[in-house]
């Protein structure tokens, strides 16, 4: 006796199109396999996208783009050898067929200039990590050393009030506090080693607030909960 299998056509349908998904899938998978083969789609453009302090040529040699590497490539890898670049936060790369990448670069933010032994300076992040950044394009403060506590008040006053952080020239420490003095040309602002986006603020608002009514003062003092101390006079430096 034959036993022969009947199915719905509904099931049969069914069967069809996870067939076709499946070679689809396959397919996909395959095709960059295949792709990379063909000199068509060797790679002769990259586009670099928010470089604005790494040297252009630095972030393509780092790539180490082979002459007949292709769009199809592993982006992944050419993503994880950028990460290893100092002064790179992140990076995405995307593919452009037939024959470019785009390279999409997010920078470690530098926050000061620092003053070496040698006379020269050079550029730090927000934990005092050296950048390799040409300082041509560079409007930093200058600090004397890259303390922790000094960067750390800069980089936060960078992130919560771009225009104060501009009129910054130099910062230090002030005390066995790790408080921290910031020069404004003639000015200068006071500020704990914790100070944070509400007591910077605070001292925007003060200071506008002098400036609107024509007030002269020489420093104003966040250190205290609560209150910004203004003098005519700036303290004595500790």
């Amino acid at each position: 006796m034959k036993w022969r299998l009947r199915m719905p056509r509904a099931a049969w349908r069914v069967l069809a199109w996870a067939g076709g998904a499946m070679l689809v899938m396959i397919a996909w998978t395959a095709a960059p396999l295949a792709l990379r083969r063909l000199s068509f789609f060797r790679v002769r453009q990259v586009e670099l996208v928010g470089i604005r302090y790494l040297d252009a040529d630095q972030v393509l040699a780092t790539l180490r783009l082979s002459p007949h590497a292709s769009v199809f490539d592993d982006t992944d890898a050419l993503a994880k050898r950028l990460r290893a670049l100092d002064g790179v936060a992140d990076v995405a790369v995307a593919r452009r067929p037939p024959g470019s990448l785009q390279v999409i670069v997010r920078e470690v933010e530098p926050v000061a200039l620092v003053a070496t032994a040698r006379g020269t300076l050079t550029v730090v992040d927000a934990d005092g990590r050296v950048l390799p950044f040409a300082l041509a394009n560079l409007d930093l403060p200058v600090v004397q050393t890259a303390d922790s506590g000094v960067v750390g008040v800069l980089a936060r006053v960078q992130a919560f009030d771009p225009a104060l952080f501009q009129s910054i020239d130099a910062a230090r420490r002030i005390d066995a506090q790790h408080d921290v003095a910031l020069e404004l040309g003639t000015r200068r602002v006071l500020l704990a080693r914790d100070a944070g986006p509400e007591v910077i603020q605070a001292v925007v608002l003060v200071a506008r607030d002098l400036a609107a009514k024509a007030r002269p003062y020489a420093e104003l003092d966040a250190r205290f909960a609560g209150q910004i101390v203004v003098r005519r006079r700036a303290e004595v430096a500790s």
